[in-house]
């Protein structure tokens, strides 16, 4: 009668491949877990006007959403795919100071209109580009920032010196 011994180099090697085919087995394709984002919608928190310089009748009206916490500002317009010509973001600040904006995560391009203290228009930064994190900055301190779909400054030929309103609902 012969016995045979396992040599630990032996038992090794088969420890080896049993553990790799096991691993490749449970390598299959898994079914992936992707989290579906739900689509951020408009909120209509109030309406903003436009005048002209030198008249003080409304030139243009947006529907407007009301950015004031941190987060809301930290967060403006990323993550959506669209917004209608007729909307806007508005940004209320405590202070007076030179702003800066950038479009991390933001998909649509925009026209950035930089306010004082005074509700007059002093800055713009146009045809701001989707996931452009280079700073958009006023040339001028601000109170307020709208943010509108991009090409809408010049075809509404707005300029600095012009007159905003707006009131909440």
């Amino acid at each position: 009668m012969t016995t045979h011994k396992s040599t630990p180099l032996k038992t090794g090697f088969f420890t080896v491949i049993f553990f790799a085919f096991f691993t490749l087995l449970s390598c299959k394709e898994q079914p992936k877990n992707v989290v579906e984002r739900a689509p951020i919608t408009f909120t209509k928190d109030g309406e903003l006007s436009i005048l002209k310089k030198d008249t003080e009748t409304a030139y243009i009206t947006f529907d407007i959403e009301i950015s004031e916490s941190e987060y809301e500002t930290q967060t403006g317009l990323m993550y959506r795919s669209s917004m209608e010509d007729t909307q806007g973001m508005l940004f209320i600040f405590e202070d007076i100071a030179v702003r800066s904006f950038y479009m991390k995560n933001t998909e649509i391009p925009l026209d950035i209109i930089f306010i004082d203290e005074n509700m007059h228009i002093v800055s713009f930064q146009k045809n701001a580009k989707p996931f452009d994190e280079t700073g958009l900055t006023s040339t001028v301190p601000a109170k307020y920032v709208f943010e509108i779909n991009s090409g809408l400054v010049d075809s509404h030929n707005l300029e600095v010196g012009d007159l905003v309103q707006f009131e909440r609902n």
